[in-house]
């Protein structure tokens, strides 16, 4: 069965950086990609009521723009690609707002993951993510979204770390996406718990054993940091071994709180220039 990827540009380096990203990651898959732009028509608020439909200028004169740079990434990724036959693009332009767009085709299509980069041309540089991949990474829960940034190398990762408290228990089906990357690029599951307390409870002891249970058959170990915030922990260990990723479950009243709030978002992101795969707590 073909894989159903979903890919988000707005011409930027760092967007054609993470299309390259997946391409890699998935180029022995059989893969439907779906690459998307979304554009905004202009038009005078004095003089136009409502916006401009198609055949008008304030519509015809963006969707052209978005069109040719659809075109100018399919001419990229068909030297990229060189003729792979595993892989067949679709290429869509909307006019509507970037969350919308992208919640509509993940359920139309039955999209399995949603690639951006960390942020476009419209953001600023002092920011390490933009305001779509904020929004996106918080809101799009039924399916995962990977993160790339742009100083991402195009090579599969090795050691992926999964920051976890044990105080919640995950279901399997949460994590197959983990597991299927970490399969296909014989990467080493990093789990690092940043501790809180002297030992684990008895729930904890459990969750633990089932995140051993179902990573099983995988090159996984364990590790501990303690008296820091997950942001400083996470920093630290990508930095100390030379990790290729980033994966967490976006679960809300959990350990990492409201993990996906802007500041902290922020605040992990903050030179961390590897992949982020946001995966979802099935059950909100």
């Amino acid at each position: 069965m073909k894989k159903k990827i979903l890919l988000l540009t707005d011409f930027s380096k760092n967007s054609l950086n993470a299309i390259m990203y997946a391409l890699e990651l998935y180029r022995l898959d059989r893969c439907d990609f779906y690459v998307l732009n979304v554009f905004k028509t202009t038009y005078n608020l004095i003089e136009d009521i409502i916006p401009p439909k198609p055949g008008e200028k304030g519509y015809d004169v963006p969707k052209q723009k978005s069109t040719e740079g659809l075109n100018h990434i399919s001419k990229l990724i068909e030297f990229r690609e060189d003729e792979n036959p595993y892989h067949n693009f679709t290429y869509v332009s909307l006019n509507k707002k970037l969350l919308k767009a992208v919640d509509e085709l993940v359920e139309e299509k039955d999209i399995e993951m949603v690639v951006m980069g960390t942020k476009g041309i419209s953001d600023s540089e002092a920011s390490v993510y933009g305001s779509n991949a904020i929004e996106l990474m918080e809101k799009i829960r039924n399916c995962p979204v990977l993160v790339i940034p742009g100083e991402a190398k195009q090579v599969l990762p090795k050691e992926i770390v999964f920051p976890t408290s044990y105080k919640t228990h995950y279901k399997r089906r949460e994590l197959n996406y983990l597991i299927e990357i970490a399969r296909k690029s014989g990467a080493s599951i990093r789990i690092l718990h940043i501790k809180e307390e002297d030992k684990l409870d008895k729930n904890q002891e459990a969750h633990q054993q089932m995140v051993e249970e179902y990573f099983d058959r995988l090159n996984y170990s364990f590790h501990t940091l303690c008296c820091v915030t997950v942001s400083t922990a996470v920093k630290c260990f990508v930095e100390s071994r030379d990790i290729d990723m980033v994966a967490f479950i976006n679960k809300k009243h959990s350990f990492f709180g409201s993990v996906l709030t802007q500041p902290l978002v922020k605040d992990i992101g903050y030179n961390l220039k590897v992949p982020v795969l946001v995966l979802h707590d099935l059950r909100n």
